[in-house]
């Protein structure tokens, strides 16, 4: 029988995470370093966010790196591993949180170029850095992780506010499970979080800031979720502990 391939420990970990500077990401980021990771962590426009958290926790004495580009973008994934691994170390775990919602409401309404963004950042950027993952952990023989952010909207639809951000989210599931089986024999683990309403400033971005006002209502638990409570159940699929879980997307939604 053959033995599996050893967990790296955390100081041994090198874990990207796409749009790290704020949010969920950077509640990813925040906690990953605390746990012992090298961080490498992407972002598109706001370099004062980036380098603010990137001091934070040096200064904390973290080994920490931060890439600017925007994973749509074909030449980023490839320039993202580059970067890291010359600043980090070989990557060995990665989180595609990078995502926007695009504009909120009817779908009807929405312009083409509103839906080829979110389709391009939420799905093909995540396509990309996936690819490029697997290509570079199955060449070097790397029991890697990955975890992909999706929402409940996957499965919720959205219905009035943003049914194309849901349709990329479906999508996203889908890759999950469709890698995760694909690759499991290479010792490579693929899940995702399904993540519920979370104060996080996406839903300024889409134009409705109040939006987790307007929706905790539907929660069965009967609030919104913290950007730390979904990274922890992103770090917990990381870890050694989730060892038999792949292929998997976990709901992180309050009970929707």
């Amino acid at each position: 029988m053959t033995e599996p391939t050893p967990h790296p420990t955390p100081a041994q970990d090198v874990v990207l995470v796409t749009g790290g500077s704020r949010g969920i990401g950077a509640a990813v980021v925040r906690k990953a370093a605390a746990l012992g990771y090298a961080v490498g962590f992407s972002y598109v426009q706001d370099t004062a966010a980036a380098e603010t958290l990137v001091a934070e926790l040096t200064g904390a004495g973290a080994r920490v790196h931060a890439v600017q580009g925007d994973v749509a973008d074909p030449a980023f994934a490839p320039r993202f591993f580059d970067a890291a691994t010359r600043a980090l170390g070989t990557p060995t775990a990665l989180v595609n949180n990078a995502g926007i919602t695009g504009r909120h409401g009817p779908f009807a309404d929405l312009p083409l170029e509103v839906m080829r963004r979110t389709l391009d950042v939420n799905l093909l950027g995540t396509l990309m850095m996936a690819q490029q993952a697997v290509r570079r952990w199955q060449a070097a023989g790397i029991p890697g992780r990955m975890v992909n952010l999706s929402s409940a909207a996957a499965t919720l639809g959205s219905p009035g506010e943003y049914v194309h951000y849901a349709a990329t989210k479906g999508a996203v599931d889908t890759l999950t499970i469709g890698l995760g089986k694909e690759v499991a024999p290479l010792g490579i683990r693929v899940n995702a979080v399904a993540a519920g309403t979370a104060y996080t400033g996406i839903h300024a971005a889409g134009g409705v800031p109040d939006r987790p006002a307007r929706v905790v209502g539907r929660v069965p638990l009967g609030r919104i979720a913290e950007p730390d409570e979904i990274a922890d159940v992103v770090l917990w699929l990381l870890s050694p502990e989730s060892a038999y879980v792949t292929a998997t997307v976990v709901r992180a939604t309050g009970g929707l």
